[in-house]
């Protein structure tokens, strides 16, 4: 069975395009992790066989994004002993408050740590910060990340200092 770093769990297929943040973050860094869809409501068989999985694999983290009711963070978090981070979904509705809402209120005892809505990218950077404390591969990684955004935000205020924001609005 191969070792991974992390799980990726969403609860339909349309959450997929947010939840590819992390997923492609990971591949950046060379983090080893899953990906998979596995409703907490419509196939908790499913979902408990990926969780066995994923433990057996010696996974360390687990992201899980839901919209709408959101337990599926919750359910996992009372599944496993690591950490799982919850990314609530924008939902058309009430525009991912409810899935929010869903994922911070956890009872005493089963905490979920949460991300912004749509905050897929976050989590994965959170994941990757918790790996770090016992991986220093992970932690440079990490480092030359945020460093590298750091620079993005400097080159940016140069070229807004040079040209002008009118010129910079419209290059």
């Amino acid at each position: 069975m191969k070792k991974i770093d992390v799980a990726i769990v969403m609860g339909s297929d349309s959450d997929l395009n947010i939840m590819s943040a992390a997923a492609n973050f990971f591949e950046k860094l060379g983090i080893a992790y899953e990906i998979t869809i596995a409703s907490a409501h419509r196939t908790p068989e499913l979902l408990r066989e990926f969780i066995k999985t994923a433990i057996a694999c010696e996974v360390k983290v687990i992201i899980a994004g839901a919209g709408g009711a959101a337990h599926l963070p919750g359910v996992i978090a009372s599944m496993v002993d690591v950490p799982v981070i919850g990314v609530p979904i924008k939902t058309s509705a009430l525009s991912g408050l409810d899935s929010l809402y869903s994922i911070v209120q956890m009872p005493s005892g089963v905490p979920v740590a949460t991300v912004s809505i749509n905050g897929a990218l976050n989590a994965g950077i959170l994941a990757a910060q918790i790996l770090s404390l016992s991986n220093s591969e992970f932690s440079v990684k990490l480092k030359l990340y945020k460093d590298n955004m750091k620079n993005e935000v400097i080159q940016k205020a140069d070229k807004l200092r040079e040209t002008g924001f009118a010129n910079y609005i419209f290059s």
